[in-house]
């Protein structure tokens, strides 16, 4: 047998009011209701969780773990009601390895201005949706398409490719590379979220690759000189790290900045949101 959320708001009512016969009229049902009710509960629990007695009823031990679980599950269900009706929570945007660079913070206080009813939580998830899949944000931040149906994007604008390498490497004396001088290297690639693939370079040409999945391993091994990376600029505005310096990649294509969302069910905000971020990179 399945608990039900009436059962969990029946016991609770039981234990607010005192007696059956009260509950019954706090709910608006019959106190044979109220008995039938409570009794499938603690058939679906297996355990009694409730002591009866001519002058009161009072929850056994395992009662009142139960009934402070079952206020908790009734909270969170009357919030996720308000959040669903209102279309007013919090706003959650994935994004897997840096945010939006140095519109980040723009982007923070242009929205709380605009939209005080609304906040905003930027999420890190390093999945190819950056979140959007897992359920763990509304929309979506990705410099990569997506190639699954479900979702649709909208490109919000370009962004410099850069090389990320130790501070003491030979090319770091420069103030730009070519991806000619990167094909005799290690390149550390993340290949379920990274921006960079082999394919950049000509086919006999390509530097060998290491494999990560985490910007701050990814960083820390850079440091070390043993390999270097290639990444958006938005990675470089948001990790700056001693001994990690980043340079241009001039023959590099820029890295397009997208946001996603679920294309059956558009958060109410993605207009404005895919507005906002559009003006910041056209803005520069």
């Amino acid at each position: 047998m399945e608990v039900e959320l009436r059962q969990l708001r029946c016991l609770v009512a039981i234990v607010d009011e005192g007696t059956f016969t009260d509950a019954a009229i706090a709910l608006g049902v019959s106190q044979a209701a109220v008995s039938r009710t409570l009794a499938a509960l603690e058939r679906a629990l297996g355990v009694r969780l409730l002591r009866r007695t001519s002058r009161a009823v009072t929850p056994t031990a395992t009662g009142q773990r139960v009934v402070a679980h079952a206020r908790r599950v009734l909270a969170e269900v009357a919030e996720l009601v308000r959040d669903a009706g209102s279309g007013q929570g919090a706003l959650r945007i994935g994004y897997a390895w840096a945010a939006l660079g140095r519109h980040t913070l723009p982007f923070q206080r242009r929205w709380g201005a605009a939209h005080p009813e609304a906040g905003l939580h930027l999420v890190r998830v390093n999945s190819p949706t950056a979140g959007l899949l897992e359920g763990m944000c509304d929309l979506a931040v990705v410099r990569r398409t997506l190639d699954d149906r479900r979702f649709d994007s909208a490109i919000v604008g370009l962004e410099r490719r850069l090389c990320a390498m130790a501070a003491d490497d030979p090319l770091a004396r420069r103030r730009s590379v070519r991806l000619a001088d990167l094909a005799g290297r290690v390149l550390l690639v993340d290949r379920r979220t990274g921006t960079t693939t082999p394919d950049l370079w000509p086919a006999d040409a390509r530097p060998a690759t290491e494999e990560i999945h985490d910007v701050d391993d990814w960083l820390t091994v850079i440091a070390t000189g043993r390999c270097i990376g290639m990444t958006a600029e938005s990675t470089a505005n948001q990790y700056r790290r001693p001994g990690v310096v980043y340079r241009p990649v001039r023959d590099a294509e820029p890295v397009a900045v997208r946001l996603a969302w679920w294309r059956d069910d558009p958060h109410p905000a993605g207009q404005a949101v895919l507005e906002l971020l559009t003006d910041l990179y056209r803005a520069g």
